[in-house]
This record gives structure tokens, C-alpha cells and sequence, in this order.
């Protein structure tokens, strides 16, 4: 290939033109839009940790290297940098594409319409018209013809061997840098978190919304394809509803012996085959079958309780109170052939009164058989197994590690009450599969204000690899935000003030196959 000094000259140029529009355009868009684009950055799953120096970082150094692509003097210097830029842009593509455990929003700016398998294509492109840019950036060298006529040398015969070593080690450099970029974020994500959210791209798709009339509704089980609604109010009335919230049944449960309890705190648990009516404040708790929606009593001694959780058709995980310390404490409860209550005071952590600062919420996993419980005033849970051994302590991506708790002691009355209503870290919770989910109303960092009112965030963890793994919004439905739900499978079950709504799960981003 032959090429002549002023269609060489003319052709490095353009290259040279064309780097410092790109450079240019792309870092005011990222500056006029700074919020934004540090936005995107803090949820990446690359750089996130980094987002505040990335943010001001990228910009400046594509508008220092426009700077040396305009001055001949510093223009190889430019094109060295423009390449390294451009090796780095492509490798955080590729780990995107093809390692990441999600794939974000495309970027803005410039590429704002292309998606990631095009923009990975368009920075091939610049990185070849870089290198091109590098061959030419040599002196044109010529061979005279009959003592006469002036030719053109081979110019790839000049690109001489320091430039393809520097240029090697520009682009295993890059690459390095932005795998080490990776690592070091992937581990402050999973493993000591400042409060920086993943959101990976629709994970989660409505379906169908239904009105259901009151708020004292909440989701007392799914069963048989249908969904079952106790009413806190009307605790003897159930609706049945099934997943694709076409057919809606009224059911009236039936009780042995009813009157001679009095009710204040029931709750209804669906545990196929089973139906449970508790109440700890009696205590009750009533079993049947839904197939005949008749209850009788199983419980056999005064054993309160103030949540409670099936686990299996006798046996039960509940959060009492120690009757030594006047605390919360977590155990399990089996009716079987005898009546066997089981505490264990070692895995509430107590803070402060080990009353309100341990208040929380029960959930067993039936998929892992174990039971989490979260705390509601701080970033922690713990899950145990069975036998009530711990199996880990987790933290939340929230950073607030201690419960703000003031309690005022009523001596006379020998009760405790809170003087002021502290924060609540943890708004609702619930575990399927091998994910824990958590409801929190609390923004992280580079998070839009705005979402804390059109959406629910919801944080996602691994109990399996106590990690960390993403989160997504739930949006309102009709300006109702979601106050709780439950996962079956691949479909979500959401409440709102007055719909039951249902959303289905992504593949691509939840994976409900346990380890062994």
C-alpha cells in the first residue's frame, strides 16, 4: 500500500478531526448533563464504586486528549492516548456484555441510540482508525526512479518496531486497568457495600393489575395457581384469587369451637395442603385444610407468640418473648405428637432494649429451609436453619448499622415505650428460591429523588453466596406504591393500597436454580 505525502497528510488530519469532534461532543454532553451521567456510572456494575471520580475523570481526559490531537507537536502523543481511551471503552463493553451479571441502560450523549452490541462495534472502529492514524503519523519517506521521479515508500515498512511496542503496551495497559476496575468494584459492591445500587435493565415485567376494594388486605399464601387474600379486618374471610387475576372467589374459613377465643391480632398462613388462623395474643392457632376451609385448634398450651411461620405441616418458626429478659427471641414451635417450643436467644442481636431494636420480620424459605429474619431500624438480618443454628449474619446496602432507639421506661406501669419514632432502615421483606428481598425507601448514591415517589425500590441478596446482587423498581400501579408482596416462581404478587398486581420475573436476571 502506497500512499502520497499530501494524501497522507490530508488523511492523519481527518483521523486527528475526527477523534477531537467525538472527544469534544462527548465530554460537554457528559458536562451538561453531569448529574445524570454520574447517575449512569453509579449503576454500573464496572465503575460504580468509582462514579464520583469517573464522572469528572472521563470528560477531562477526552478534553486533555482533543487538546494534544489539535497541536502537531503533541498529535502522536494524542493518538497513542485516543487509542488507550478507546481499548478502555471497548473492554468495559465487552466485560458488560459478556461478564457482567447484568447489562444497564445504554449510555447517553453521543451513542445514546445505540445499543451495546453496536456501540462495541463502533469503538472497534475507532480503535482501528486510531492505529491507521498511528502508521501515518510517520514521516513520508520517498525512493527516487530513473534519478527523477519521486515515489512513495511502503509506509507500514516505517511504523518501526518502538511504535508497536508502545502500542502494545498501551493496549494491555487499558485492558489491565479496566479488568482491575472491575474487580475492585465487583468486591466493595458484594462484599463491603457504601450504599451504591445496581439497577440491571427491566428485570421485572407487570402483568396484570386488579381493584380489591379495602387496604386491610395482605397475601396470606399461593396455592393450586391461586392467590389467597386474608383481611385483617374480616379475619374469618378470604379471597381467592387465581395468578392471572381474572377469577375472584370469596371464601369463609369455619372454626371449631370459635367462640370460646377472643381474637385481636389474626392472620391466616397458606401452607399447601394446609390452611393456619394464629393469633399469638390468645394463643391460637387454628389448622385445616383448603380444600374444606375448617379449622381446629393445635395448639395444646399457652405458648405466645407474635409472629409466626409455617414450615411444615407441624412445625413452626415464631418470635416470642423471652420470658427471663422480657426480649425478642426467635425459636420454632412443634405440634406434632407432642408440644415442643424451642428458643434461641443467640440470634437476636440486642442493641439497645432488645425489644425495639430488634423488631423485624420473619420469613422461612422453603426452597433453602431456612428462616431470615430482617431487621426493620438497621442494615442487618440473620439466617438461620431448622435447628435454629446460625447459618450467617447478613448486612443490607443501607450504612446504617445501629439502631437510633430511645426508650422511656414507665416504672409504675412496668412497660417500655419509644419517645421518638426512629427511621426505618427496612420497610418490608420477604425470601424465595435463593434470593432475599427487601423493600427500603431509603435513596443510595447518584439516585434520583424523584424515584423514592413514583416507585418502591427493592434490593435483592443471595442467601446462598451472601452476596449482594442488584435492585429494581417496582413502579406505582395507578399511584399506588407497593406496600408488600411475594414471590412464587417467576411471578411477583404485589399489594397496593386498593390492587393486587403481579409482575413476572426476567430469566436473564433471576436464576432460581439452588447449589448444592
Amino acid at each position: 500500500m502506497k500512499l502520497r505525502a499530501t494524501t497522507q497528510i490530508i488523511l492523519l488530519n481527518s483521523i486527528c478531526l475526527l477523534y477531537v469532534v467525538l472527544f469534544i461532543y462527548a465530554a460537554v454532553s457528559k458536562l451538561l448533563d453531569f448529574e445524570q451521567f454520574r447517575l449512569q456510572l453509579g449503576q454500573s456494575p464496572l465503575v460504580s464504586v468509582f462514579a464520583g471520580w469517573a464522572a469528572v475523570g472521563v470528560p477531562t481526559v477526552e478534553l486533555f486528549i482533543s487538546l494534544l490531537l489539535i497541536f502537531p507537536k503533541f498529535r502522536l502523543a494524542g493518538l497513542f492516548a485516543s487509542f488507550s481511551l478507546m481499548v478502555m471503552f471497548t473492554t468495559y463493553i465487552i466485560i458488560i456484555l459478556y461478564f457482567s451479571a447484568f447489562i444497564p441502560c445504554s449510555c447517553g450523549g453521543i451513542l445514546e441510540k445505540m445499543n451495546w452490541t453496536q456501540h462495541l462495534f463502533f469503538n472497534i472502529g475507532f480503535i482501528v482508525v486510531a492505529i491507521f492514524g498511528l502508521v501515518l503519523s510517520r514521516e513520508p519517506v520517498y525512493f527516487e526512479v530513473n534519478s527523477v521521479q519521486k515515489e512513495p515508500v511502503n509506509f507500514l515498512f516505517f511504523f518501526k518496531k518502538r511504535n508497536a511496542l508502545i502500542l502494545s503496551i498501551c493496549f494491555l495497559s487499558s485492558v489491565s486497568l479496566v479488568v482491575l476496575l472491575y474487580a475492585l468494584s465487583e468486591h466493595s459492591i458484594h462484599r463491603n457495600n457504601s450504599f451504591l445500587r445496581r439497577y440491571p435493565h427491566h428485570p421485572v415485567t407487570q402483568l396484570n393489575g386488579l381493584p380489591i376494594t379495602y387496604n386491610s388486605y395482605y397475601i396470606a399464601g399461593v396455592a393450586n395457581d391461586r392467590i389467597y387474600l386474608g383481611n385483617v379486618t374480616a379475619p374469618l374471610h378470604l379471597l381467592s384469587i387465581d395468578t392471572s387475576l381474572h377469577d375472584v372467589k370469596p371464601i369463609r374459613l369455619r372454626l371449631e369451637r370459635r367462640h370460646n377465643y377472643t381474637f385481636s391480632a389474626v392472620q391466616i398462613r397458606i401452607n399447601a395442603p394446609y390452611f393456619y388462623l394464629i393469633d399469638g395474643t390468645v394463643p391460637i392457632i387454628f389448622k385445616g385444610t383448603i380444600s374444606e376451609w375448617f379449622g381446629r385448634p393445635l395448639v395444646k398450651e399457652k405458648k405466645y407468640f407474635s409472629l409466626l411461620e409455617p414450615m411444615d405441616s407441624n412445625h413452626f418458626a415464631l418470635r416470642s418473648m423471652n420470658p427471663f429478659t422480657n426480649e425478642y427471641v426467635l425459636g420454632t414451635l412443634f405440634t406434632n405428637d407432642s408440644f415442643h417450643l424451642k428458643l434461641a436467644p443467640h440470634l437476636l442481636q440486642k442493641q439497645v432494649d432488645g425489644t425495639f431494636d430488634t423488631d423485624g420480620m420473619l420469613t422461612y424459605n422453603k426452597q433453602l429451609q431456612q428462616l431470615i429474619y430482617v431487621y426493620y431500624y438497621r442494615n442487618a438480618f440473620v439466617v438461620a436453619d431448622r435447628n435454629l443454628q446460625t447459618v450467617y449474619r447478613g448486612k443490607t446496602i443501607d450504612t446504617v448499622s445501629h439502631a437510633s432507639i430511645k426508650v422511656a421506661y414507665l416504672h409504675t406501669k412496668k412497660e417500655k415505650k419509644l419517645v421518638i419514632q426512629p427511621p426505618m432502615i427496612q420497610l418490608f421483606s420477604t425470601s424465595a428460591g435463593k434470593y432475599l428481598f427487601v423493600i427500603s425507601n431509603r435513596l443510595g448514591r447518584y439516585e434520583p429523588e424523584a424515584m423514592l415517589k413514583e416507585a418502591s425500590i427493592v434490593d435483592v441478596y443471595n442467601l446462598q453466596k451472601q452476596t449482594y446482587e442488584f435492585s429494581f423498581y417496582l413502579y406505582n400501579y395507578k399511584n399506588e406504591k407497593v406496600k408488600s408482596f411475594k414471590v412464587y416462581g417467576n411471578l411477583l404478587i404485589a399489594l397496593t393500597e386498593h390492587y393486587i398486581v403481579t409482575y413476572k420475573l426476567k430469566a436473564n436476571s433471576f436464576d432460581f436454580t439452588l447449589q448444592d
